[in-house]
Formats: structure tokens, C-alpha cells, sequence
């Protein structure tokens, strides 16, 4: 369980690993007070908007990232699923069966959030046995990414898992993270952060080692981890892994000396290129109102002068505003409806499917940008 002590701001302040306990946290952003991420307002309400410090730690013993402090509490999630992850929940469900030879009826249990959706569905289609306990194969579907303390929701998993049970697990990987600069998943209420190597020393605290990792190209980049009870060499696959994230210094603070940089540069770009075009005469609006747009348009400092109006699918969502940034969240008929020059897709892992659904909408004529990885221009 990590300590934490209150600062000066209210919010509680970690000071030992949320994983292993250990005090040795080194910081590798400070992305300052932010809007909570999960706090969509209705349009007109005039109370402020909740703010709470936000940066990553890096724990020098087991090299977990994790929020530097705790999070909001937490509020019923708006979203709705993309095409896109309710295609990869059909093909990673596939692709995992067919990657450990699955036999018939195989007993299951998914731990799963909202932000990952399910894949139970495809699992049983696929002739799987959902089960509570003894489960052959475990599933943590971007769940246990949201805990504030690793430690007891490890166990709960464990706790499911049969004898000779497989414990898989996908989470955004932090080497993406790293490699291109993606700051906008830093948000409140996902206080944690793995790297293959600290989900393997997660796994090693519980008496489990990694068999085999390999990479997802979802959510701008994840891993898909397996690992059973015992001590066990990791695949070729999940080696390679581990020797790509020590390439990348993904487990030392070293590592991250440019990530803020990165942050840095990538909202310049943003600030510079909406200032650009307001100032040419075009109109620019965005689509995607999740927790990356709260982060990217709070860490840049766009309000509603900047974007009048960002589109999101979820109808729980229009009619609401950016919290911190008061921009007006819409349908994507009323994006499409306004004719904006230039559409800027917040959820740019997406960006090809926003893309397409608004050009079949009618927006044939505008020019569409993503930020990350870089600020770019996509068709």
C-alpha cells in the first residue's frame, strides 16, 4: 500500500510506491493542476471546475509509473466505445485464444473497465466458459490500470486463477508512452503505468512469472502479458520486449528527461497552428471529448475562443462542456452541420475512423489534424 500525505493543494501526495512500497518516487512530469478528467459539466452550470495536480512517478525499485497523487473520485463514465475497440476486442480475444491453443470450453474470468470494453463476448462466442473462481485463463482488460493501490487488486486476480491458470493482462504500455511523447494519457483516476518489466515484478511480488508479452497497436500502443504461477522464462517475444524497454531507458528516470519536452513541443504545434488559421480565417473546431482531450486542451490552454465546439459520439457527453477549457461538447452531425476548415481528433489513435465517419457524414472539404504523436495533417 503507498503512503501519501496531503500538499498544499488538498489533494493527497504519494510517497511510496503503489506497488512495492518502496519511497525511492522520482518525478518524470509535472503536467500542474488539471481539470479532473472525468468531470463533463452540462453546458450552462456556473460552478468551477474541479482541479488536481497531475504528473507521473517513477519508482526506482520495481519501476512502476504511477500518478504522483491521488484522484478524484471517480464519476459514471460517459463514453461510448469506438468502432475501433469493439473491432480489437473481437480480434485480441482471437488472437490470444489462438496464441495459448486454447481448448475447448475453457473456463474464464474478465476483469474489465469501461475504458477497455469487454471481451467476454467474443471469449464465449468463442466457446469460452465464464466462470468466478478456478479460471483457466484470467483477463484484466485495461481494469487493474485504475486501481490506486496494485497490491490488494493483484491479489483479487490471483485469487480467480486456477492452479495451472493464465493470468493475461492488457494495458497501455508505457515504452509508447515514452517514445512518442504521448503526455495525454496521463489522467486522473488511471494512477498506474506498466512497462513489461514492473508488471513482471508485480507478478514475481504474487508468485507468478511473464511467459510471453506481445504488442497491441490499440489506444496508441498496449501489451498483452501472460503469466502463470512458478518460475518461468519468458518467451522470445516478451524477451525482445524487455530488451526494448532497457534500449529506451523506460524503467530509469533517465529515460524521461525528454518526455516533458515532448509535451512541450507538441502543444506549441497546437497553440500555433489554431492561432495560424484563426488568423488566416478558417474556422477550426475538434472531435473527441475524453479524459486525452481534457489533458491535451489543459496542458495547452485552449478555451472556447480557441475551439467553439468539439465533437464526441457519446450522447451522455453533448450538451456538456470541457471541463477547465469550456468548450462546448456537440454531436458529430452538429460538427459536420458547423463546416469548420479544420478538425483537430483529440482521440488521434482513432483518427482514422473519425475521419472517415465525418467524410461519409458530408465534411468532405476540411482538413483533419491529429497532436500525437506528432503534430500532423491526415487524410
Amino acid at each position: 500500500m503507498s503512503e501519501q500525505t496531503a500538499d498544499a493543494s488538498g489533494a493527497v501526495r504519494v510517497t511510496a510506491c503503489r506497488g512495492c512500497g518502496c519511497d525511492d518516487l522520482t518525478g518524470v512530469i509535472d503536467l500542474g493542476m488539471q481539470s479532473a478528467c472525468d468531470h463533463f459539466p452540462p453546458l450552462d452550470d456556473p460552478a468551477d471546475d474541479p482541479r488536481w495536480p497531475l504528473g507521473l512517478v517513477l519508482c526506482g525499485r520495481c519501476a512502476l509509473l504511477q500518478l504522483d497523487h491521488d484522484s478524484p473520485a471517480p464519476e459514471e463514465p460517459l463514453a461510448v466505445e469506438s468502432a475501433t475497440l469493439q473491432a480489437h476486442a473481437r480480434d485480441a480475444s482471437r488472437r490470444l485464444l489462438e496464441r495459448i491453443e486454447a481448448p475447448a470450453g475453457l473456463r474464464v474470468r474478465e476483469f474489465s473497465s469501461h475504458h477497455g470494453g469487454s471481451w467476454l463476448g467474443a471469449l464465449t462466442e468463442a466457446g469460452c466458459r465464464p466462470v468466478d473462481s478456478d479460471a483457466q485463463l484470467v483477463i484484466d482488460n485495461h481494469s487493474i490500470i485504475h486501481a490506486e493501490a496494485l497490491e490488494p487488486e493483484f491479489a483479487e486476480r490471483v485469487a480467480a486463477l486456477a492452479d495451472d491458470g493464465l493470468l493475461a493482462i492488457e494495458f497501455h504500455h508505457a515504452l509508447a508512452q515514452l517514445e512518442q511523447g504521448q503526455f495525454d494519457t496521463v489522467r486522473h483516476g488511471h494512477p498506474l503505468y506498466f512497462s513489461l518489466h514492473s508488471w513482471a515484478a508485480a507478478c514475481r511480488r504474487h508468485g507468478l512469472s511473464v511467459v510471453d508479452a506481445w504488442t497491441e497497436d490499440v489506444f496508441g500502443g498496449c501489451l498483452v502479458v501472460l503469466a502463470r504461477r512458478g518460475e518461468h522464462e519468458p518467451s522470445k517475444a516478451a524477451q525482445q520486449i524487455l530488451d526494448s524497454e532497457r534500449r529506451a531507458r523506460a524503467t530509469s528516470p533517465e529515460g524521461y528527461r525528454d518526455f516533458a519536452a515532448h509535451a512541450a513541443t507538441t502543444v506549441a504545434a497546437l497553440r500555433e497552428h489554431v492561432r495560424q488559421a484563426r488568423a488566416a480565417g478558417r474556422t477550426v473546431a475538434a472531435y473527441g471529448a475524453g479524459s486525452k482531450a481534457v489533458t491535451m486542451l489543459g496542458v495547452a490552454g485552449l478555451t472556447a475562443e480557441d475551439l467553439p465546439l468539439v465533437a464526441d459520439l457519446g450522447p451522455g457527453k453533448q450538451g456538456r462542456r470541457i471541463p477547465g477549457a469550456g468548450i462546448a461538447i456537440v454531436s458529430p452531425e452538429e460538427l459536420i452541420a458547423a463546416a469548420p476548415d479544420d478538425v483537430i481528433i483529440l482521440t488521434w489513435d482513432i483518427a482514422p475512423e473519425v475521419v472517415a465517419q465525418l467524410r461519409r457524414g458530408g465534411l468532405t472539404d476540411a482538413r483533419f489534424y491529429v497532436p500525437l504523436p506528432t503534430f500532423a495533417q491526415v487524410s
